[in-house]
């Protein structure tokens, strides 16, 4: 399949994010770049005029960062590519970029709003919405999974944000090796702590965000909250958010509770875990 890569307003952390897939070698071998800006000797100019000519076919176009609302250029490839995928969270809902300018937008959302500068009703020639593959940046294996996936023909399957749920159906505090530390309502005294969960003080999201870096772990070896750090939310579409390493609460409690807790059972539970926790778990690192 022919791969069409387009930066726009980005850092371009999604490109070195796919550099170090572990698979990126084989990916090579089963799909071509028509240009990539860290891959291709030639020019995007030049590349691009071909393919809105007619002369090259875009099988995927992958756009990484934010777009400004009146980029026809982008409307135009989006239109001739069979599938559209926006790779991070900038080309998915805006996100940096867009903080602070309405001009600027993800390919299909503006933060939760659907829209972005393709419109809400927009469908690829592959009969597919925008493929939203978030995350600041994405993960290479998603990445790379998604495009795989497309090229031998399988169409991933989304959630309601456009992301493929093979990868979003799972919230990120699934897999954490601090879910016992959750449990029972243990904090670690201070950040990088191989103990303790995050949630409760240092604002980890893992409990509120979907994605799959604890399952898939990056470079195979990691993430976040593996390392001592909390999880930012940073697949979803209120990506950033102020007060990164803080827990806001009220009243004692967390002023935003994990996904499918209630209030009322949060508040039977949590005394209860913070007496009875085992000995073991309070220990010092």
């Amino acid at each position: 399949m022919n791969i069409l890569w387009i930066q726009r307003l980005s850092c371009c952390g999604n490109t070195h994010s796919l550099l170090n897939c572990e698979t990126f070698d084989s990916l090579l071998r089963e799909v071509s770049f028509l240009f990539h800006p860290s891959l291709s000797a030639e020019g995007e100019e030049e590349v691009v005029e071909d393919v809105l000519k007619g002369k090259l076919k875009v099988d995927i176009l992958l756009v990484e960062g934010a777009v400004k609302v009146d980029d026809e250029r982008i409307k135009e490839l989006c239109r001739m590519a069979d599938y559209v995928m926006a790779v991070g969270s900038c080309a998915s809902y805006g996100n940096i970029p867009a903080l602070k300018d309405d001009s600027v937008c993800g390919l299909q959302y503006r933060f939760k709003e659907k829209g972005g500068l393709l419109g809400s009703d927009f469908v690829s020639k592959g009969g597919l919405p925008v493929i939203n593959v978030s995350g600041c940046p994405a993960h290479p294996e998603w990445t790379a999974g998604v495009i795989r996936s497309l090229s031998r023909g399988i169409k991933p399957e989304l959630d309601s944000w456009g992301r493929p749920k093979e990868f979003y159906s799972s919230l990120t505090h699934w897999g954490c090796t601090r879910n016992e530390y959750f449990e029972w309502k243990i904090e670690p005294e201070s950040l990088g702590s191989k103990k303790g969960c995050l949630f409760y003080n240092y604002g980890c999201r893992g409990p509120l965000t979907y994605s799959s870096c604890n399952v898939i772990l990056w470079n195979g070896v990691n993430s976040k909250t593996r390392a001592g750090t909390p999880c930012f939310g940073c697949t979803e579409f209120d990506f950033p958010r102020a007060g990164l390493f803080e827990t806001k609460q009220f009243a004692g409690l967390p002023a935003e509770l994990p996904i499918g807790v209630s209030k009322r059972g949060y508040i039977m539970l949590s005394g209860i875990a913070k007496v009875f926790a085992p000995e073991r778990l309070k220990l010092e690192d």
